[in-house]
């Protein structure tokens, strides 16, 4: 006679009900990781963009109109223009000449 060596319902309880705690702290905090990711580039994008309407004063001497001056002119955005990872567009304020950090 052998005996069988399996695992008990109680054991594979246990085990089940500690995955679901770990799954429930790491989960939020990948999710609020890759929020703080897209924050960090979208105000990195605003500074881009923000320095070009700089450089663009410097070059012509005045500020630009519109923002699609700047983004649309393959000399100060070779690869395009940057994107909020948000897809919010941004928005030029030809009052201070800026692109201001927009909330998400």
């Amino acid at each position: 006679m052998y005996s069988r060596r399996a695992f008990t319902l109680v054991e594979l309880l246990v085990v089940v009900m500690i995955l679901g705690a770990l799954a429930a702290i790491a989960v939020p905090r990948m999710i609020s990781g890759a929020t703080n990711a897209k924050i960090s580039a979208c105000e990195t994008n605003v500074d881009l963009i923000n320095s070009q309407i700089e450089l663009y004063y410097a070059t012509k001497g005045a500020w630009p109109q519109r923002i699609a001056v700047i983004t649309g002119d393959p000399n100060y955005f070779p690869d395009g223009a940057p994107q909020c990872p948000f897809g919010t567009p941004y928005q030029y304020n030809t009052a201070i000449h800026r692109v201001p950090s927009h909330t998400h």
